[in-house]
């Protein structure tokens, strides 16, 4: 989980566009697909192998995606099981399978990239968007191919069934979280949309019952003020934490069918240290965030109100126990050690995101096979090995790139500001030098390095600090006691 998103409206133009410009330059990121890429990707959105597919075009689809995304990897259709005894989710997800040939251009430059890498004013894709946003895009009225997923759930939302297999599938409607939102409290949704709040709230539930957290963590987005710009939260609707559920109930059906068969690539993460929770204790402390040593660490994430700028923040600060996130391969019928992932609280994996992201397509083939009855493709199994070190370093890159941009955004956002004072909270204390640590800002929401104080920093406490450095130069935002 990214440590900050950042979305920017309207401010491309600006300064701020130019220096995140500058940034891909300078982190070395890739730039334009060579020619063979482009090439091979053209021929194949031309003439995509669909010699496995069954036809699936009757049932009405639907994705749900924020405004103006075209790289849309799943659609969804929910409908009541006809016994009367749950529910049935049928969950497609683009089949980026029918369009690379294993070995060729194509598939080598995707495991150079690796992940789909995100900036505030655009991104640089996975795959070239003659895919990615055209022939292997779930878009509306396209008939496309994808792994078509069929989960049924019991009357708790528990999930009693799963398979996948490859279905051709058309979208009917290309929808956005907000007005999904509006039609759900409008009482405007009709099934199968209206089930999703349904379907959704049961996961929830059931997240809740198996010990799991989902983290509501808010977008921050860079908006125009004025001639200028600055830093403001913006809180997920409840439909968005509901799609997410489907999503989530998919990976953990395809770890499960990956764990019945012996092979697989499972998304792990181990429980977090002491030292990791205590530290997360003092900036709950700090931010005014009320947590009692008798509750576990869940329930107050489930108690926060995404809206409330403190509670924004420890959202943020939460995502640090995410850390040791990773990719687990196996191949030899046992699985691995860890297994589970920490969050989600049960056995999981990445398959829904393969315009994306490297491993979904992989994680794909494996539950293809699996439901098949049958050995996974030969080009699977041999990539199986290397794939967690593969998916590590892009996961590194991306994560440099998101601090990166957070880093820019708020030296540029203090620029000029220099020697202004702020209400601040301490929310971290080095054991080495206590004079120095880490503060976060009330208004604006920036997090910063303090030091050059002569006594120690009062760890929880609010402090007035004079700002010392900030600049989208140096990327850099210090502060000092003042």
């Amino acid at each position: 989980m990214p440590r900050r998103h950042l979305r920017m409206t309207g401010a491309a133009d600006c300064s701020l566009g130019a220096a995140l410009r500058a940034l891909r330059t300078e982190l070395d990121l890739p730039g334009a697909f060579p020619p063979e890429v482009l090439a091979e990707a053209a021929e194949a959105a031309r003439a995509p192998d669909l010699s496995a597919h069954e036809d699936a075009t009757d049932l009405p689809f639907l994705t749900i995606d924020p405004p103006g995304s075209t790289d849309l990897d799943q659609a969804m259709h929910l409908e009541r099981r006809r016994d009367g005894r749950g529910y049935r989710v049928h969950y497609a997800v683009a089949d980026v399978a029918a369009f690379l040939r294993p070995g060729g251009a194509l598939d080598a430059e995707a495991h150079r990239r690796v992940t789909t890498l995100y900036f505030p004013d655009g991104r640089i894709p996975l795959h070239p968007p003659v895919l990615s946003e055209g022939a292997a895009s779930l878009l509306p009225g396209e008939t496309r191919p994808a792994a078509l997923w069929r989960i049924d759930l019991d009357g708790d939302g528990r999930a009693v069934h799963a398979d996948v297999t490859r279905a051709l599938v058309r979208s009917r409607a290309k929808l956005d979280y907000a007005g999904v939102q509006r039609q759900l409290d409008t009482g405007a949704a009709e099934e199968p949309l209206a089930l999703l709040r349904d379907i959704g709230r049961l996961r929830e539930e059931q997240e809740v019952a198996r010990g799991g957290i989902s983290l509501n963590v808010p977008e921050q987005e860079i908006v125009q003020r004025g001639g200028s710009y600055g830093l403001a939260y913006r809180a997920a609707l409840p439909a968005e934490g509901w799609n997410a559920q489907i999503s989530l109930l998919t990976g953990m059906a395809a770890a499960r069918l990956m764990a019945d068969t012996g092979t697989g690539i499972l998304r792990t993460l181990p429980i977090a240290p002491d030292g990791a929770v205590a530290r997360l204790r003092r900036s709950a402390h700090a931010l005014r965030v009320d947590w009692p040593h008798h509750v576990p660490y869940a329930e107050v994430v489930r108690s926060l109100d995404p809206t409330r700028s403190n509670h924004a923040a420890f959202l943020q600060e939460c995502t640090t126990l995410l850390r040791g996130a990773g990719y687990t391969a196996f191949d030899d019928g046992e699985l691995p050690d860890p297994a589970v992932h920490a969050a989600v609280a049960d056995l999981y994996t990445h398959c829904t995101a393969p315009l994306r992201r490297l491993v979904d397509r992989y994680a794909s083939e494996l539950c293809l096979a699996a439901t098949a009855g049958r050995e996974p493709p030969a080009w699977v199994r041999e990539a199986l090995p290397a794939l967690p070190k593969e998916m590590a370093e892009g996961t590194r890159r991306a994560n440099t790139v998101e601090r990166a941009c957070v880093d820019l955004v708020e030296a540029a956002l203090l620029e000029g500001r220099v020697g202004e004072l702020f209400d601040a909270y301490v929310v971290d204390v080095q054991e080495r030098d206590p004079a120095a640590g880490t503060v976060h800002l009330r208004d604006p929401a920036v997090v910063g390095r303090i030091e050059g104080g002569s006594a120690p920093l009062p760890l929880g406490e609010r402090l007035r600090v004079r700002l010392t450095q900030a600049g989208p130069a140096s990327r850099t935002v210090l502060f000092a006691p003042a």
